[in-house]
């Protein structure tokens, strides 16, 4: 015997848990902030010099079933996986998951949405989303002390906009 299953009341109820917790009840934990539902579509996030980088396994996806899009400040990730169907197979073992999995990821104000770029190689699909310029660190330069003194109407209208004393 190649395979032991339990018996089939044991399998049906395991498909119908799967299918009303999404399969992760089974797979997942709900620890942490990621929920249950993390486990469809699983994200890394990592931050290099001016970018953010998302990466999301998506083993056994073809690229034109993935699909990256920006709405708002949402990045929604949507990944197709089908399942392949051979005919006279009977599934003795089913722990693939198949089916539409989305992710979305709020993106702070700091990031350019404008420019992002994705990317797959080797089931995994890389997001890049680069650090607005204005957001980098920068090097402040500390000047010397010396009083400034600002021509009368300049004063008189930072006053007035209360960007002075």
């Amino acid at each position: 015997m190649y395979l032991t299953t339990l018996d089939p009341i044991s399998r049906d109820f395991d498909r119908i848990i799967r299918r009303a917790f999404n399969g992760s009840a089974l797979n997942g934990s709900a620890s942490g902030n990621q929920g249950f539902w993390a486990q469809g579509l699983p994200m890394d996030t990592v931050r290099r010099d001016g970018e953010v980088v998302l990466r999301f396994d998506v083993p056994g996806v073809d690229q034109d079933k993935i699909d990256v899009t920006v709405d708002k400040g949402v990045l929604t990730v949507t990944a197709t996986r089908e399942e392949t169907k051979t005919e006279g197979e009977n599934p003795v073992t089913r722990e693939r998951l198949f089916g539409s999995f989305t992710r979305r990821v709020r993106l702070s104000d700091n990031l350019d949405a404008e420019a992002i770029e994705a990317s797959q190689h080797d089931g995994v699909l890389e997001v890049r989303i680069p650090v607005r310029e204005a957001a980098k660190p920068r090097k402040i330069t500390v000047g010397d002390g010396a009083a400034r003194e600002l021509p009368a109407e300049s004063a008189e209208s930072a006053c007035r906009h209360g960007r002075i004393g």
